[in-house]
């Protein structure tokens, strides 16, 4: 189907059973309750789906079940998070094939390219395949930066029709505006900046505690499209010590954590990921069952 790139995109964790295999029941009943909720698209194999974790054979094996649970309800849209520029090529023929309906990709793994390199991984993949692309930006996370100047640059690449901006620079929405108008989706990436991103024009978020909350983080995705503030930010104000969980080098374990306190999976990662413990295990527990004991009618 095709992707309107608008709205809520999840980046759905990677249901695992506690040897650390896959557990693809887990994950559809997962990927029902968010089609419920009323998001409209499902990103697989994101960073908080432990993509570089996962072997070749279960990353599609994820997008197989992802594409089987949606049915044409949600566009369905995998990561790529490949080490080099051919792999990644070749991973989005597979989801052509599959019957993905877009990806979403980062830049080459591990080596850190300048912006000539960048730009030539983005543009060889997106002549590989016909599949619409969001790229992903996350200097923070990967030491990539791809700047409103490059995405200039990659304005007259047809298929290139969306931004995943997790900067934390918030004034990058008005950057881009000015740099490339209306020209790509521009989707907020960082959970804790939403209302801040949605004023500044994103029509999307890619969100990370939305799978654990999902009834919640979508009513105050709502609010803010409808520009009722004052009740966005009553959710906003409750909601803002999760969202602070999608921040660190433990995010993954924290948000998984986070569904399965609210009875939505279960925390198992794949190593070298490992379930928190001791004191970080106790004050995150203490955020979400806060949140739990106090949420709001909606």
């Amino acid at each position: 189907m095709a992707v309107t790139w608008r709205g809520v995109f999840p980046a759905v964790t990677t249901q695992m059973h506690q040897d650390q295999s896959l557990n693809l029941e887990a994950l559809a009943e997962h990927l029902e309750l968010l089609i419920a909720s009323g998001v409209t698209g499902l990103i697989l194999c994101g960073s908080l789906g432990e993509n570089t974790a996962l072997d070749p054979d279960e990353k599609r094996l994820v997008i197989r079940t992802a594409i089987e649970v949606s049915q044409g309800r949600v566009p369905v849209v995998s990561g790529v998070a490949e080490c080099s520029t051919s792999s990644a090529a070749r991973y989005a023929q597979d989801m052509e094939r599959l019957g993905a309906d877009g990806i979403m990709l980062l830049p080459a793994m591990v080596y850190k390219s300048d912006s000539r390199e960048t730009i030539t991984h983005y543009k060889t993949v997106a002549s590989a395949t016909e599949l619409p692309i969001m790229v992903y930006n996350n200097p923070v996370a990967y030491g990539v930066d791809i700047t409103p100047e490059m995405f200039q640059e990659l304005a007259d690449v047809p298929n290139i029709e969306a931004i995943k901006e997790s900067s934390a620079i918030t004034s990058r929405f008005i950057d881009l505006h000015n740099a490339v108008g209306n020209r790509f989706a521009l989707f907020a990436g960082v959970d804790p900046l939403i209302l801040e991103c949605v004023l500044l024009g994103a029509v999307g978020w890619v969100t990370g505690l939305g799978q654990s909350f999902p009834q919640e983080n979508q009513r105050l995705w709502e609010l803010a499209m409808a520009g009722e503030w004052e009740k966005a930010k009553a959710i906003y104000r409750w909601y803002m010590p999760l969202l602070y969980l999608d921040l660190g080098n433990h995010f993954v374990q924290k948000i998984k954590l986070a569904s399965q306190a609210n009875g939505i999976g279960a925390e198992w990662v794949r190593q070298p990921r490992l379930p928190l413990t001791g004191v970080e295990r106790d004050e995150v527990l203490a955020v979400i069952h806060h949140a739990l004991e106090n949420r709001p009618s909606l």
